[in-house]
């Protein structure tokens, strides 16, 4: 049994992964601030099953909150830390909020495993970090200087400062770089949840630029195996830090992804366009060798199979 705290756990990735560790015999501990992001009740339907396993605890705090963070933790405590302030556009208008969460936050969970003497850290990145200019597919040794949003800076300035204390506080610590995780419990604001809400409801869905961009759908059971692999690579006895791209390596253009969103969902989309939105990036593609090198991971759930059971839990919902 491995003791593991992690914080977001009543969010879209987070409560996937608590009853993953669960489901392995970890003992868990949850922390989430319930921001209003989106509605709390979201989030504690996120939780109803794991809130029934005895091996699991819940902390409603903000991770900013170090002092009470700290006694959560001890040496053996492996920390996922996946709590942050989401989102791309609306970082655009709150960029002061999202370093305050993204970065301080970070710093403070960073901190409070100081405290504890704790040293094994996955920490939650976005491919948002390799902005417009990098080549694809996006490989981890990219500069990814020039992110296109504050939401993306903040996720750079993350893996940073993990990798900045690793020879200071002799962590062992893998950043994983996520690329547009979707499925079940998908946060209501993400396009392909918003878009399955629209069609469902008959309203029309705003496609934003010419329809080409990309992006790389990995589907959350992927995107929580592999970090299950990181966590346990964490226990490796020598210090280091290592960035990992986690992606469905496959690149869906805009267009069709609605059209695949529509024939999962068995709705006639009305389709409207609009001009392209700061922030947005052309592409996303992920190389995900240097996560099949170290953690033996590689994508497997196809981007039609994942709509599809993304579909069968959208039905069931309120």
């Amino acid at each position: 049994m491995t003791r593991v705290l992690v914080t977001g756990a009543a969010g879209f990735i987070g409560s996937h992964l608590v009853e993953a560790l669960l489901a392995r015999g970890d003992a868990v501990t949850g922390v989430d601030s319930f921001d209003p992001f989106y509605p709390r009740a979201v989030k504690e339907a996120n939780l109803a099953t794991a809130r029934r396993h005895p091996g699991f605890a819940l902390h409603e705090l903000d991770v900013l909150d170090h002092a009470a963070l700290a006694p959560l933790l001890d040496a053996g405590t492996v920390v996922v830390h996946l709590a942050a302030k989401a989102g791309v556009r609306p970082s655009l208008a709150d960029p002061a909020g999202y370093a305050r969460a993204n970065v301080e936050g970070t710093a403070a969970v960073l901190l409070a495993m100081r405290r504890a003497g704790a040293t094994r850290l996955v920490f939650g990145s976005s491919s948002s970090v390799y902005g417009d200019d990098t080549p694809a597919p996006f490989t981890e040794d990219a500069p990814a200087m020039r992110p296109l949003s504050p939401y993306g800076a903040t996720k750079r300035a993350g893996e940073l400062l993990v990798g900045t204390l690793v020879p200071v506080d002799g962590l062992r610590a893998m950043s994983l770089r996520f690329f547009t995780v979707y499925g079940p419990r998908q946060r209501p604001d993400l396009a392909i949840h918003a878009f399955a809400r629209r069609m469902a409801r008959g309203e029309p869905v705003t496609l934003f630029g010419d329809g080409t961009s990309a992006r790389d759908y990995t589907y959350c059971d992927d995107v929580v195996r592999g970090i299950l692999a990181a966590a346990d690579w964490t226990g490796g006895d020598a210090p280091g830090h290592e960035i990992v791209n986690l992606g469905g390596r496959r690149a869906v253009p805009l267009g069709e992804m609605a059209a695949a969103v529509a024939l999962a969902t068995g709705c006639t989309p009305r389709l409207e366009w609009g001009p392209p939105q700061p922030g947005d990036v052309r592409l996303t593609a992920a190389d995900t060798g240097r996560a099949e090198r170290l953690l033996g991971w590689r994508p497997e759930v196809a981007f039609e199979e994942g709509l599809r059971r993304f579909a069968a839990w959208f039905r069931e919902q309120p």
